[in-house]
């Protein structure tokens, strides 16, 4: 099993600035929950180790750095995600207010920004982050890849900064992570601490990711859309193509949300096109019924069907367009059918990327912001800020080991979509 335990700087010797306020209630780190809560699990597990729990996120009475003496800096990372601003706005209000750091930096296009040539940072204070908390992308600017980890140390260093707050994906966090093993193979003292981002919400240890609320939210609208488009002429088929490499949380969730899908494919249950029980069949006998049909489809999903080619600056493999495929085969499949059919393609991934996160997410991003801030504070790096039972965690960045969160075929989410769509739990 996976140790949980968190790597910190010693010794925490500085009093918090905020035991000044009273209504501060500080975390020790003995605190900690259990990863499975269900009593029979507690009682066949006693005594309880760190693989079995996870430690608490909050503020720790005595920190590693002296707040005064803090140079701070941000760096977003990968695709846009909404929540983005509202992490920066939250990390900088966090550190300027409550711990009184007056030098923070926001690093310019993810970690190409700590390479050699970059441009400068910029100079981030309240009165510049403050109306970022309902703007979509972010302020600073991303890019996917990184310059060899030693060139980042070395700009580190020489800028004088001795906290890293990365906002990123899991390409990210293996980042974050490179650079944790340099720090420390150097004996240097920067605390590192990873902001998981994935608008696909497939992180282990964080059940849920900022701006995957917006996400659904706006996925739905359009599966809505699809619904109208589809109801508006005879035989209407609409189609809606949704984020999802390897995990179809989004499509799933919003499938389930909206109630206007009648079939959701994801990339953890395989299908097919072809036969009585295939995509194409299910869709015609959906029409002769109804007259009509939506189909939220994953990008991930069927890529046993399409092909991509290549991988991205981050190291992922570049996938085949399965939405254009699905509305071809459809469209050459009802080419010589009596049914007249009309087909809707909608592909609002960039729309939703960049959405402004909803009320819900601008609070998460707060609490996200705060932790990660009081965790480095007291010297902790190594780690990424997870969301476990409701509760705000940390774990270790090694813990995820290239693992990632995936739909359970047999679980209760993928039984809700299928009560939602109707569709049969083995399709081809």
């Amino acid at each position: 099993m996976q140790d949980l335990i968190i790597d910190q700087f010693q010794p925490c010797s500085v009093a918090s600035p905020l035991k000044q306020q009273p209504s501060i209630k500080f975390r020790s780190d003995q605190e900690r929950m259990l990863v499975q809560p269900e009593l029979s699990v507690l009682e066949a597990c006693l005594p309880l180790t760190t693989q079995l729990t996870l430690e608490l996120a909050g503020p720790r009475a005595e920190l590693f750095f002296n707040p005064k003496q803090v140079k701070a800096a941000i760096v977003t990372c990968g695709g846009l995600c909404p929540g983005l601003n509202a992490v920066i706005r939250g990390l900088v209000m966090q550190l300027w207010h409550l711990y009184g750091c007056r030098h923070i930096k926001g690093i310019r296009y993810g970690y190409h920004g700590l390479g050699q040539n970059a441009e400068e940072p910029l100079v981030l204070t309240p009165d510049l982050v403050s109306g970022l908390k309902a703007v979509g992308g972010t302020m600073l600017g991303s890019s996917r890849g990184t310059p060899p980890t030693e060139e980042l140390v070395d700009s580190l260093v020489r800028r004088g900064i001795n906290m890293l707050f990365a906002i990123g994906g899991d390409g990210t966090m293996r980042g974050a992570q490179a650079l944790w093993e340099e720090i420390r193979r150097r004996d240097l003292t920067i605390s590192v601490i990873g902001i998981p981002k994935t608008i696909d919400n497939d992180i282990p240890w964080v059940r849920r990711s900022f701006g995957f609320d917006t996400a659904v939210a706006e996925a739905v609208k359009a599966i809505n859309v699809a619904e109208i488009e589809a109801k508006g002429m005879q035989n209407g088929i609409g189609i809606v193509k949704l984020m999802g490499r390897h995990a179809g949380f989004i499509t799933a969730t919003a499938c389930v949300a909206s109630g206007n899908a009648n079939l959701c494919l994801i990339p953890e249950v395989p299908f097919t096109l072809e036969g009585e029980q295939g995509v194409l069949a299910l869709v015609e006998r959906r029409l002769r019924e109804r007259h009509h049909a939506v189909i939220v489809v994953a990008e991930g999903a069927g890529q046993d069907l399409v092909h991509g080619e290549g991988r991205d600056a981050s190291g992922n493999a570049k996938l085949g367009d399965i939405g254009l495929y699905l509305k071809q085969q459809m469209t050459a499949y009802f080419k010589d059918s009596p049914l007249d059919v009309g087909i809707k393609y909608i592909e609002p991934s960039y729309l939703i990327r960049s959405a402004p996160p909803t009320a819900s997410d601008q609070l998460y991003c707060d609490q996200l912001a705060r932790a990660a801030v009081h965790a480095a504070m007291a010297g902790k790096g190594g780690m990424l800020l997870g969301d476990w039972n409701g509760r705000i965690t940390h774990v270790p960045i090694q813990a995820l080991a290239g693992k990632s969160r995936k739909v359970n075929p047999n679980g209760e989410l993928w039984f809700s979509v299928r009560e939602n769509t109707g569709q049969p739990a083995v399709i081809g």
